[in-house]
């Protein structure tokens, strides 16, 4: 196999008769490499992007969520909370009550999803209240002041400390809604609930003026532009809906084994409960990414196709400009099947080179678009701000494999063809 190797390797350096053929074959070299680092490159995009969306989205909200099937709330709810935090691989539980709010401040408005917290619970399973960047979710924290009870009966109070001040609530919202309302930290803001209170003139949606005591910020466009926290009692007054949750979050200790530790909470929660997860609230948006990716890598890699013809070109003009060469290592008695491999591994050597500078290519422009975030993104369109990268060793592998077989392919023909040169034939008028 040496002799083979190094009569292909002085092949591909030595001077052409014609210079066209090691035109072609630069060309070859070039397009291998193009087409690997274009593959490397698309594949670091999309994992990046899957995997940054996969860290906000599990580390913004839970794992896991039990709600009432009938969707009337959950009532008597601090029991069922302690004895679920016992099922097997729950790690956290949290309380919470959502509703479909407008905020408005001045002439701005915009709607948004609220969500009544004990934060001391919230952090637990979810980062959103940790990712404050002005003023603090700190007072969102129960307050215990002598004052009217925040809610109906003694556990009520007990959540707010036995009272609630009769100033402003807090609301902690996101950096997108705080900036489409023009609202600054110590700003009042108007929360207004469809859920209004009926009158003789009928339905009046109820509102309250609260304060805007944080704006946290997750990169996440959909959470920080419509996501608001209030303290459980002031969201459960706001709703008309004492000591009532809609909800109970859970972290779970795999993050992928979520479906089947909500089946084990909806056993121990009993008739009327269920559960949804984070993989079926995102299901879509991932099988897209997916779709995508394999999409991706089918159209980059007609580029290393594109490159495998240009390596048949070059091989099969290098045979026909070294037909004489062959009939004279043939009359030394060569075997044909010596030279078929000396064309062969000219192809691969092209392929070879081809694909580690791709390689090299494709891992360094990847590594500098992750390091130093270059690429900026339309959050409103794509969820994040920036364009992130993610090589991995496993997609140089494929890659590599891909390049290597297809290259290995379009040296058949010409590889052939050598093999097939008759010495007398091609030595008659030399």
């Amino acid at each position: 196999m040496r002799f083979e190797f190094f009569i292909a390797a002085r092949y591909l350096r030595a001077k052409r008769r014609q210079a066209v053929v090691g035109v072609i074959t630069a060309i070859s070299v070039i397009g291998v490499a193009a087409g690997v680092a274009s593959l490397i490159i698309a594949l670091a995009i999309t994992n990046g992007m899957r995997r940054d969306l996969q860290e906000r989205l599990v580390g913004s909200t839970s794992h896991v969520d039990l709600m009432r099937v009938a969707g009337d709330g959950i009532r008597d709810w601090r029991p069922l909370l302690a004895r679920l935090r016992g099922v097997p691989h729950v790690v956290a539980a949290a309380p919470g009550l959502y509703g479909q709010v407008l905020i408005s401040k001045g002439a701005r408005s915009g709607g948004g999803l609220v969500k009544g917290v004990i934060p001391a619970d919230e952090k637990t399973v979810g980062d959103l209240l940790q990712s404050v960047v002005q003023g603090s979710a700190a007072a969102l924290e129960p307050v215990a002041v002598a004052a009217a009870p925040c809610g109906s009966g003694t556990s009520a109070r007990n959540d707010c400390g036995g009272g609630v001040s009769r100033e402003i609530p807090p609301i902690v919202i996101g950096q997108d809604m705080a900036e489409s309302l023009g609202a600054k930290v110590g700003d009042g803001v108007l929360v207004t609930s469809p859920q209004g209170e009926l009158t003789p003139l009928g339905l009046v949606p109820k509102y309250e003026r609260f304060q805007l005591a944080g704006i946290f910020k997750s990169g996440f466009y959909q959470y920080d532009s419509s996501y608001a926290f209030l303290r459980l009692v002031d969201a459960q007054r706001l709703f008309s809906e004492p000591d009532l949750i809609s909800v109970i979050s859970f972290k779970v200790d795999d993050l992928y084994h979520a479906d089947r530790v909500g089946r084990a909470i909806e056993d121990a929660a009993g008739k009327g409960f269920q559960t949804t997860n984070w993989m079926e609230q995102n299901r879509e948006l991932f099988r897209a990414l997916k779709l995508e990716q394999v999409v991706t890598f089918i159209v980059l890699a007609l580029i290393v196709c594109v490159a495998a013809l240009n390596i048949l070109i070059a091989l099969t003009m290098m045979v026909m400009e070294k037909t004489r060469d062959i009939a004279v290592l043939m009359s030394f008695g060569v075997r044909a099947d010596q030279v078929r491999r000396i064309f062969l591994m000219q192809g691969l050597l092209i392929s070879v080179i081809g694909t580690v500078l791709g390689l090299i290519l494709g891992y360094g422009l990847s590594w500098l678009g992750g390091h130093y975030r270059f690429i900026r993104l339309d959050a409103a369109v794509y969820s994040i701000d920036y364009l992130p990268f993610a090589p991995r060793v496993v997609d140089a592998v494929i890659v590599a494999a891909v390049s290597l077989g297809v290259s290995l392919i379009a040296t058949i023909y010409p590889s052939g063809s050598a093999a097939k040169v008759l010495p007398a034939e091609a030595l008659r008028y030399e």
